[in-house]
């Protein structure tokens, strides 16, 4: 690999786990010692999701968003814990990662439920548009990494895609999210595809064919 594609940037999620360190290590460190595991916090994050999609799907879009919202530092708690107590492994990070994009899509599916209710076309699209939207921020980086490359750019990562949906959906403002990230979401899955390609032209740069 050549130096342009070892060179990773730091990602806002990287950011804010030096940032919140000082409070996620003592709690983490509490939690290994009451015997809980890292993996059966990954799960109670999903549980809670799904306690939350359901919330939404009743129309009771505020409750639903809180309880998404007390999801996020659930999610970097088991991390913490498997880093700080030396049970880091390949399947725990991708159970990690396989939950995330099961816990976004239920949340999705209970505003899918909601808007098929209402008879809202508009929000099914957008609902629609997100879901995909994030999928594909994920399918990409993950598909890249795989091939040896690095993807981690873009404007509308997981964290941030939480820090939109979970506060709109707190103030009973869902369609604000959804348009947010139906756009920008799918925007950031292009800013990796041609981040990519850009490393991709870096290794293997055009030959001009030869002359005769």
């Amino acid at each position: 690999m050549t130096e342009f594609i070892k060179k990773k940037p730091t990602s806002f999620s990287d950011f804010l786990r030096v940032l919140f360190k000082g409070v996620l290590d003592p709690i983490g460190a509490f939690l290994i010692r009451a015997g809980i595991m890292p993996n059966t916090m990954t799960m109670i994050g999903v549980v809670g999701n799904i306690l939350g999609a359901i919330l939404l799907a009743t129309g009771a879009i505020t409750w639903g968003g809180i309880v998404i919202l007390l999801m996020g530092p659930i999610d970097a708690l088991d991390g913490t814990m498997a880093r700080i107590g030396g049970k880091v492994t390949s399947f725990g990070a991708f159970l990690d990662s396989v939950s995330d994009r099961y816990s976004e899509l239920i949340i999705f599916g209970g505003l899918l439920i909601y808007y098929i209710r209402q008879d809202n076309l508009l929000a099914i699209g957008l609902v629609y548009l997100a879901a995909a939207g994030s999928v594909l921020v994920s399918y990409v980086k993950a598909r890249a990494e795989s091939l040896d490359y690095e993807a981690k750019v873009g404007i509308l990562t997981r964290v941030e895609r939480f820090l939109v949906l979970s506060p709109c959906l707190v103030i009973n403002q869902p369609m604000i999210a959804l348009w947010i990230i139906g756009i920008l979401a799918n925007l950031t899955a292009l800013q990796r595809i041609y981040h990519v390609l850009k490393q991709a032209r870096n290794l293997h740069p055009p030959v001009d064919p030869p002359h005769h």
